[in-house]
């Protein structure tokens, strides 16, 4: 029986990412939580940002018209902290102004206080001629009254939520997290502390897929249903989904969606639902599943470590972002030098772990191997290879950020 083609990951991403239709329901959450949220409405300024005209500096303002020369010098008719509203700039002198203090009528640049002298203690040198608007910034230059700040489904960081803040928002209209279940698959598999490394049985293993996937879904801004590890049979395979669909947007699964005798996950899900997509075209990766328990999506990754990893970063990451409406989640690749030379690519699709040197060129890892675990904290990226496309030292290839990854 000829087997099906494998799917080509771009195909399966654009599939997933048109069943994520984004979740119901909203929270209105303060400003100083919402980092990695997505907003669930527009941002509109209710005032413009700065004011009024502001000082980029500590200094003087000046009429340039008065200071055709260096060495002029003028009387200090007032001082001006930030805060304090200014009057109007008498002709024939300067003001003594400090960073984000407003600029008074009259004046029409800064001069910095380390460009100027001061003669006594009300007049000042000027050592240099002022060039028009030096040093202001101008009333609404970063925003305007009416505009639209941020816009529904931006993801939220520091900045974002900084500039919310900066036009008053003490509190955000967000989307809702997402609520996933979570197990493993495996009987060798043992949670570090149950059992000391001297005393781990024969072909038992640490669980290291449910700490790594347990923090990525965080990062995704995920409400988190953590049901453990789930031994290698049917029975407790199809109960574990059947516990996991209630209450839950989404099931993640770590191993057993292979072919072996022990691999329960495939067939446990076709039990209880629909399995519409399974095995891909790309390495690290293969194994990889989509269907639908009831109304909770069923999302099935590989048990090799770096090939759950990588399929979380590159499939279930954006598949979530897009649930809670996100319209941006895709990295931005870059064009760099391998120092390295791969010269018998596979026929998939490869992600090869790789950092940046000192120069800026890729160099590779050692061990592409699935399960070394090891090359996915060393690496800083990964090289998107093609399939059946060697690589020659000095060849351009495209990289892909971790940390865009991660984020």
């Amino acid at each position: 029986m000829t087997r099906p083609a494998l799917r080509s990951l771009d195909e399966t991403l654009a599939d997933l990412l048109g069943r994520a239709v984004p979740l119901s329901g909203v929270e209105r959450i303060a400003t100083f939580d919402a980092d990695g949220r997505v907003l669930a409405q527009d941002l509109i300024s209710p005032l413009q940002i700065p004011p009024q005209d502001n000082s980029a500096m500590d200094g003087y303002a000046v009429r340039r018209a008065e200071i055709p020369d260096e060495g002029v010098v003028l009387p200090v008719s007032q001082r001006i902290p930030a805060g304090q509203a200014a009057q109007p700039l008498p002709p024939g002198t300067v003001a003594r102004i400090f960073t984000g203090a407003p600029v008074p009528e009259g004046a029409d640049a800064i001069v910095m206080q380390e460009q100027t002298e001061a003669v006594g203690e009300s007049a000042v040198r000027i050592q240099t001629v002022p060039a028009e608007g030096q040093w202001i910034r101008r009333a609404g230059e970063d925003v305007t009254r009416g505009a639209v700040v941020l816009q529904r489904g931006h993801r939220l960081g520091p900045a974002a939520c900084g500039l919310a803040a900066g036009i008053g928002c003490d509190r955000l209209q967000v989307a809702r997290r997402p609520k996933v279940a979570l197990f493993s698959t495996g009987d060798e598999l043992v949670m570090p502390g149950t059992v000391p490394p001297e005393r781990m049985p024969p072909g038992a293993i640490y669980n290291s897929n449910r700490f790594f996937l347990r923090q990525l879904l965080a990062r995704c801004g995920c409400e988190l249903g953590d049901l453990g590890i789930v031994p290698d049979n049917r029975e407790a395979t199809v109960q574990a989904l059947r516990t996991a669909a209630e209450g839950h947007d989404v099931i993640l699964t770590s191993g057993g969606v292979s072919v072996g005798e022990e691999d329960h996950i495939k067939p446990a899900v076709e039990q209880l639902g629909s399995l519409d997509f399974w095995q891909i075209a790309m390495k690290p990766g293969k194994p990889f599943a989509y269907g639908k328990v009831g109304q909770a999506h069923f999302l099935g990754l590989p048990g090799n470590p770096v090939s759950s990893f990588i399929t979380f970063l590159l499939l279930v990451r954006p598949f979530l972002l897009k649930l809670q409406g996100a319209t941006a989640f895709a990295p931005a690749a870059v064009t760099l030098q391998a120092g390295f030379d791969w010269k018998r690519p596979d026929k998939r699709r490869e992600f090869l772990r790789v950092r940046r040197d000192a120069q800026g060129v890729l160099q590779l890892f050692p061990n592409q191997s699935s399960g070394v675990l090891t090359s996915t904290v060393w690496c800083d990226g990964f090289v998107d290879n093609p399939p059946g496309q060697a690589i020659a030292r000095g060849d351009a290839v495209r990289f892909l950020p971790l940390a865009e990854l991660l984020s």
